[in-house]
């Protein structure tokens, strides 16, 4: 069979001139900060059931880790690309140093889940293969397996008339060798767990029992394979699962239909390169190598697990209703402002507002903005950018309704929102049809700026701007579940600019003398690059100096190199980066005033806030920003970003405040140190915890009940 070939995107040009020495490889990086998720689920400060749940995201990390970053570097070499990162590795390099990476983190997960489920017992919560529950309990089972879940199983065998069946992407099997008696033929066959079996079965309960009983489905399985096979001896079976290639691109300059080609994309990610097979450690090694030749893999591909190979089957266990194992409720709160003005409009109007969720409700801030901007009779246009939203979502609703009312409305859908694209797909086609204005964007861009902006004609006939600018997406789920900042504003200055943004984004302005907003790629890095020197010169001037920058992620070589530049001189920076980080803090010479933080919490960090301090003391007096963009290349290139100053003073005390109490942190903080691992801050003796995510629930409260 001949190999399947996926087009991926090309390596991304690193700047020869840096020195390898000054940088950290992001993709080992990366799986630090996976490490430090993993240490969620080991801490016993963390309720039971989030300590299972942050396994499962730890799991979860990894398989879409795996499937990019992996399959990105083998596709480096099968393709003949003698690239290195920017940290001087090649790929073969630093596919070594990842495998030795996940194969350390995949045994501290087998230790931290085997503890976990000896926690479970201790608080009745069971699970169980089928094999170590007595009589009654598997006739429950059989029953269960031959109403629920042998209709839908589908045995695949391999001989001279079936060829070896495609295994999809993440799909849960067993694999059986199978023997003939009539004949004596010995066969590979294989069964797929359906996603639409649960991983885990619960078990019937007696009357007032509190036991909470599970038994894995595969198990199941397992035990009643002979039904699928009658009459055929099962020599062995084994659990594997297949994880592949996610990092599928096309050229889209050659493009006739950006529609299209993202649809084939999808199709070509589901038939792309195997990049892992995970499959139980006591496996024959017949069955291996048939496997290892059936996929076109190679030993290093192969990871040996004894414990649940897809953590997501546990997700029943985490979703059980026992308060006193999780975290405790957190409701987000609606501002009182937004109860006392009815019209938002006219609230917007007093004064830009700040938001951060999940502390500030969403749905009750700015999902209110859209659908208020849907019914208002003096709507005239609504534009908005879509990147990722949800399954339900409100915004989509909101837009079709304003459709329907006649007003002009405009929705750029990214389509190349990685493992989102069918989603857009089709809320595209329902916009579409609805009568919206759907486009996709720029050739060469994923448009990943989180904006809309509303035209509105005012009573006096006025017509007004109004737009949120936000760091997270439209997203009302994960609204709940990330720290997100958006700024509501009718700012002229700042309106003004986003009607030109929507204008590059929907028409062919080339407009690139934006006077306040920082747009990727138009002007953003050249603007950090000045706002880096412009420290740089106060310092060396003996003026006051500092800077601070919140993001996801960091890795432009330019930036880092300028960053150091400005510590050489004494400029202080601070670097909350939650996930990897390429630049290397605290180097004698080179980066010894910049500190490097990560919170990992209940929360992901998601927002992104850069704060210069322009040569004042004051801290109200520097200059503030919040957006979209990361200081990584991609964000700064190849995405259309945009970042908007914050110009009230009250909004940058908010910022200042928020900004304190993550530089402050002694319960969720990490701090990088310069051989790339992390420390964990504790509270020193007698001193109060200071987790940031408690105190800011906290402060959210206070400030409600004194309003």
């Amino acid at each position: 069979m001949r190999k399947r070939r996926s087009a991926t995107r090309q390596p991304k040009k690193i700047n020869f001139n840096v020195d390898p020495t000054h940088f950290l490889n992001r993709d080992i990086s990366w799986l630090h900060f996976n490490r430090r998720v993993l240490q969620e689920a080991a801490d016993p400060r963390n309720p039971l059931l989030e300590r299972l749940r942050f396994l499962i995201i730890f799991s979860s990390n990894l398989d879409e880790f795996v499937m990019k970053r992996v399959g990105y570097l083998k596709h480096l070499i099968t393709s003949g690309f003698t690239h290195r990162s920017v940290d001087g590795q090649t790929a073969e390099d630093q596919l070594v140093n990842i495998r030795r990476h996940i194969n350390e983190d995949l045994e501290r997960q087998r230790s931290i889940y085997l503890g976990l489920i000896a926690e479970l017992k201790r608080h009745d919560i069971y699970i169980y293969d089928y094999d170590d529950l007595p009589g009654e309990d598997r006739d429950y089972l059989n029953g269960y397996f031959r109403r629920k879940v042998f209709p839908v199983l589908t045995p695949l065998s391999v001989d001279p008339g079936h060829p070896f069946p495609f295994i999809s992407n993440l799909s849960y099997s067993l694999g059986m060798i199978l023997r003939n008696p009539l004949t004596e033929t010995v066969l590979f066959s294989r069964v797929k767990i359906p996603e639409v079996i649960p991983g885990l079965i619960p078990l019937p309960k007696a009357d007032g029992e509190k036991r909470h009983r599970f038994v894995t489905t595969v198990t199941l399985v397992r035990s009643n394979l002979d039904l699928l096979y009658p009459g055929m001896e099962i020599q062995q079976t084994v659990p594997f699962r297949v994880s592949r290639n996610a990092d599928v691109d096309h050229r889209e300059d050659e493009a006739q239909d950006l529609l299209v080609l993202v649809e084939e994309g999808i199709k070509e990610r589901r038939l792309a390169d195997c990049v892992r097979l995970e499959i139980h450690k006591d496996t024959e090694p017949s069955i291996m190598n048939f496997l290892k030749d059936s996929l076109e893999i190679v030993e290093d591909d192969i990871y040996l697990m004894d414990f649940p190979i897809d953590f997501g089957i546990l997700k029943p266990v985490v979703d059980l209703d026992i308060p006193a194992l999780k975290f405790k409720p957190w409701q987000p709160v609606i501002p009182k402002t937004f109860f006392e003005n009815t019209n938002i409009f006219q609230l917007i109007r007093q004064g830009d507002i700040l938001l951060h969720h999940p502390y500030d409700s969403f749905s009750g801030t700015v999902e209110k903005f859209i659908s208020a901007a849907a019914e208002d009779p003096h709507v005239l246009t609504i534009k908005m950018t879509l990147y990722r939203t949800g399954e339900h979502s409100t915004f989509i609703k909101s837009l079709i309704k304003a459709a329907e009312k006649g007003k002009q409305v405009v929705c750029l859908v990214e389509l190349k929102a990685r493992f989102d694209e069918q989603r857009n797909i089709v809320w595209a086609q329902k916009l579409e049809d609805a009568g919206v204005h759907v486009v996709y964007g720029i050739l060469g861009l994923k448009t990943h700026t989180k904006t809309a902006l509303i035209i509105r004609q005012e009573s006096d006939g006025e017509i007004t701007s109004y737009a949120h600018i936000g760091t997270g997406n439209y997203h009302s789920q994960t609204s709940t579940l990330y720290t997100d900042l958006g700024l509501l504003t009718c700012n002229r200055r700042v309106c003004g600019e986003v009607i030109e943004v929507f204008n590059y984004l929907t028409g062919s302005s080339l407009k690139t003398d934006y006077a306040d907003l920082l747009v990727a790629p138009i002007n953003m890095k050249s603007q950090f690059m000045g706002k880096i020197q412009q420290e740089i010169r106060n310092k060396k001037a003996g003026k006051p100096a500092r800077i601070i920058a919140k993001m996801n992620s960091m890795e432009d070589e330019v930036i880092t190199e300028a960053l150091y530049e400005a510590s050489s001189v004494g400029v202080p920076i601070t670097l909350i980066v939650r996930g990897f980080c390429s630049l290397k803090p605290g180097v004698k010479g080179l980066s010894e005033n910049i500190q490097v933080i990560s919170i990992i919490g209940r929360f992901l960090e998601h927002s992104r806030i850069f704060y210069f301090a322009n040569g004042s003391e004051d801290p109200m007096a520097g200059e503030y920003f919040i957006g979209s963009a990361d200081w990584m290349h991609r964000n700064l290139h190849n995405r259309v970003e945009l970042i908007t100053p914050i110009f009230d003073g009250k909004l940058r005390e908010k910022l200042w405040e928020f900004m304190d109490i993550l530089l402050n942190d002694n319960r969720q903080a990490w701090y990088l140190n310069e051989d790339g691992t992390y420390t964990q801050r504790t509270p020193k003796d007698g001193e109060e915890e200071r987790g940031t995510h408690a105190l800011l629930m906290q402060k959210t409260i206070q400030r409600e009940k004194a309003l």
